[in-house]
């Protein structure tokens, strides 16, 4: 069974990010689809996955990290608007029987993402 999982680093702080509310969403040609909003939880990571099964099909997607509001809980100091605020990452999916894991490293001025396990 297909399923799609993210976790959060903050690397700047060398800590997992926690309370970072992500937008799910389904793209239809231009279109988004909203699927679900989950949050992370103390060790940045989601209480379940994302999507799974008969929820995760093929095609593709976007997770919208508000990063911004998690930075600023975090005192971290910058003038608005911020230089990251929402960081959105698209992705395919081209076999939903497969694990999609799609985690973002974190800091105030850079973020990095990969296909995890």
């Amino acid at each position: 069974m297909g399923r799609l999982t993210t976790h959060v680093l903050d690397t700047a702080q060398g800590r997992p990010g926690e309370g970072i509310k992500i937008e799910v969403y389904r793209l239809d040609a231009e279109r988004r689809h909203l699927l679900k909003t989950v949050e992370t939880n103390d060790d940045g990571r989601c209480d379940a996955p994302i999507l799974e099964g008969d929820d995760l099909v093929v095609g593709e997607y976007e997770l919208v990290f508000h990063a911004g509001d998690y930075l600023a809980r975090q005192g971290v100091k910058g003038e608005e608007p911020r230089f990251l605020s929402v960081i959105p990452l698209r992705f395919g999916v081209n076999d939903a029987s497969q694990h999609y894991h799609v985690p973002l490293l974190l800091s105030p001025y850079a973020y990095s993402t990969y296909r995890g396990s």
